[in-house]
């Protein structure tokens, strides 16, 4: 309970399921690249997780492959899926689809300056990292603020689950590729928040996908 005597909403926060683009560690960004078929079964372990949680609330980003990751999840819930504008990927610019390698070989001097402060010197063309935070922000918040109490799964994308972090635990922006190097698709990070921030509950909990691990080792065993 919080200083108002409001109990918090649990924001569980995930990242979407794999694609063909993030195979090679593409810069998705606000392209819509459809789900893979190892993405459609991550969506379908997140929504039997999601059915044991007994969520009251699934919200997603606009784009396919985190709707087609969140839908699953709002079925086995008996849920409607509520999809939010303010939660799309950022926007990468000239980047868009591209891996970090081959901007490194195209522009190497562009490269190092993003990796050294990727707020100072952002994706070329694109979206600015901190007005990305802000609007995932605000959406967050207005969640907490409707539904107190309440246990709410949002499906969003890597970058923006970083910022978002960093915003939340009062870490500089530019750092969230060094203090959240790896954000395991469809894995469960819990944050709760507060008038001055917020708490991380949990981050990378993928429990769920050792179901999916599981089936491969015996499908492997019976071939």
């Amino acid at each position: 309970m919080n200083k108002r005597g409001v109990q918090p909403t649990r924001l569980l926060l995930a990242r979407h399921g794999q694609t063909v683009w993030h195979h090679d560690n593409r810069y998705a960004g606000s392209s819509d690249v459809e789900l893979n078929e190892a993405g459609l079964r991550e969506a379908q372990a997140l929504a039997r997780r999601a059915e044991r949680e007994r969520l009251d609330l699934v919200v997603c980003s606009p784009l396919i492959r985190a709707v087609e990751t969140a839908q699953p999840a709002a079925e086995a819930c008996g849920v409607e899926l509520v999809v939010d504008e303010r939660l799309h990927e950022v926007d990468f610019g000239e980047w868009e689809g591209k891996t970090l390698e081959e901007v490194r070989a195209a522009d190497p001097i562009a490269a190092k300056r993003f990796e050294a402060d990727p707020v100072k010197y952002g994706f070329p063309g694109g979206e600015p990292l901190p007005e990305a935070a802000r609007r995932a922000l605000e959406a967050l918040r207005e969640l907490d603020a409707e539904h107190p109490g309440e246990k709410v799964l949002v499906v969003v994308h890597n970058t923006l689950i970083r910022l978002v972090l960093c915003s939340l635990l009062g870490i500089p922006l530019k750092n969230y590729r060094r203090r959240f190097p790896n954000l395991v698709n469809v894995a469960i990070t819990e944050v709760r928040l507060s008038e001055g921030g917020g708490a991380l509950y949990t981050f990378n909990d993928a429990e769920h996908l050792w179901e999916l691990k599981d089936a491969t080792r015996i499908e492997e065993r019976r071939s």
